[in-house]
């Protein structure tokens, strides 16, 4: 091996191990939301801005439109978070109303329906069930605050990173210049993160649309057919987009949280929806291993196990990162010819 050939080699490894603890400290640091919601403006804007720049000449023009689609973009996401929080406020309503009508109902109902050593469990009356929450929440009051200052952290990490995604969504636009060649390594591996965010999360979003509307199917339709009107339904229905964009388990915790407020209804209505459960888990396998496995050329179990382990290592965020990451390693082994 020429000293050409070594200094370019030893340049490669020295970006994969650079690469390698970027994503590590992005998970340790808990900046994952930030270089989510980057990736995502980052691939909508690249993919619409080519739309409008086949129209315009120059470069200042297309470096506009760029810019304006940007805008657009961060602009609707932003609404899209905010109206989120505000649809979730709405639809619980003040918390007296919350425990008036919607828990205590539930709980009641279940009283009726579960095996009585259970119901012993179970508050007797929404003050009992009042009193308990007040006195967890005083136990907990340090967690609880801590909880808030976190959810306003990851916001304000999520705006910046929409920000982010749209600069650097705006810098492709612009004449390219002379890099080192460290520097365009590491172009290169930040291109397949890219390519591995698009393969694994637009494909999951394909796959949480078609749950969803199973899913609404199921809650708007079926169920009311038989009389049967669940609570919550709406809020079940986002609760059921949003968790689906989980690769696999996704899918296990809407259709759970449908059978326990299924069971506060009648018992056959939780076996109902258990069933639901156990026959759109199937299928959502079958996409999972055609949608997401043929854009990564990985088997649903490769998916489980990473996100296993790293759910082990780093919590919740590892279970979100995993599918992106391992999707992004697969890239980077076939490109080197190892798998």
């Amino acid at each position: 091996m020429d000293v050409a050939s070594s200094r370019t080699h030893v340049i490669r490894i020295a970006s994969y191990i650079a690469m390698g603890v970027g994503l590590f400290l992005v998970l340790y640091l808990r900046l994952l939301p930030a270089l989510l919601a980057g990736l995502l403006v980052y691939e909508v804007v690249v993919s619409v801005a080519p739309l409008m720049g086949r129209r315009l000449s120059g470069d200042r023009a297309r470096v506009l439109a760029v810019a304006l689609v940007a805008i657009v973009v961060v602009g609707l996401l932003t609404l899209l978070i905010l109206g989120g929080i505000s649809f979730f406020r709405n639809e619980i309503g003040n918390p007296e109303d919350l425990w008036q009508n919607k828990l205590m109902p539930l709980v009641e109902r279940a009283r009726e329906q579960m095996p009585q050593s259970i119901v012993g469990r179970l508050p007797e009356s929404v003050d009992a069930l009042r009193v308990t929450a007040l006195d967890w929440a005083r136990s907990n009051a340090v967690t609880l605050q801590l909880a808030g200052k976190e959810a306003a952290r990851v916001l304000v990490h999520i705006l910046i990173g929409l920000v982010l995604g749209a600069i650097v969504a705006l810098g492709r636009t612009r004449p390219s210049h002379q890099v080192g060649p460290f520097a365009a390594e590491l172009s290169l591996r930040s291109a397949r993160l890219a390519d591995a965010f698009h393969n694994i999360v637009f494909a999951q979003i394909k796959i949480s649309l078609v749950n969803t509307a199973l899913t609404a199917v199921y809650l708007l339709c079926v169920l009311p057919l038989f009389g049967v009107h669940l609570p919550l339904t709406k809020t079940l229905i986002v609760i059921t987009f949003l968790v689906g964009l989980l690769p696999v388990i996704g899918n296990l915790l809407s259709n759970t949280a449908i059978t326990i407020v299924g069971l506060s209804v009648s018992l056959y209505v939780g076996i109902g929806a258990l069933v639901f459960l156990i026959v759109i888990h199937k299928f959502e396998y079958f996409l999972n291993a055609r949608i997401v496995g043929s854009q990564i050329r990985a088997r649903a179990w490769e998916l489980l196990v990473a996100m296993l382990l790293c759910e082990a290592a780093f919590g919740l965020p590892g279970v979100v990162a995993a599918p992106i990451f391992y999707a992004y390693l697969k890239s980077e082994l076939e490109a080197e010819r190892l798998i």
